[in-house]
């Protein structure tokens, strides 16, 4: 997974930095096929924004979080979109791969 992190008035130290890294780790748990992922950390007056756009196969995921915490802003905007990689893993998973086994096991004991 790329990972681009953009600071609006506020400066990325290598905290943050490695802190959007770990939590965004979770998400690689969830889903490996996560391709390309842009974080903007947005600081306005005494609200702290953390919004994130995840490119990954066949669709694009966005969330944001605002807190007065940045830190607390980052956790939420995880959660959000570890809920959507979730949510979009189990769409493309084929539920229905074994339709007609159920028809197999009929016919088998009542031959028509």
């Amino acid at each position: 997974m790329q990972l681009t992190l953009t600071g609006h008035h506020v400066d990325i130290t290598d905290s943050l930095r490695n802190y959007v890294k770990g939590k965004f780790q979770r998400l690689d748990r969830h889903f490996e096929q996560v391709l390309d992922t842009h974080v903007i950390l947005t600081v306005e007056k005494l609200r702290h924004k953390a919004e994130a756009a995840i490119h990954v196969s066949g669709n694009r995921l966005f969330a944001d979080a605002v807190n007065d915490d940045m830190y607390a802003a980052i956790d939420s905007l995880i959660d959000k979109l570890d809920r959507q990689v979730v949510k979009h893993k189990e769409k493309i998973t084929n539920h229905h791969r074994n339709r007609n086994e159920g028809s197999h096991r009929l016919q088998a004991i009542n031959p028509s």
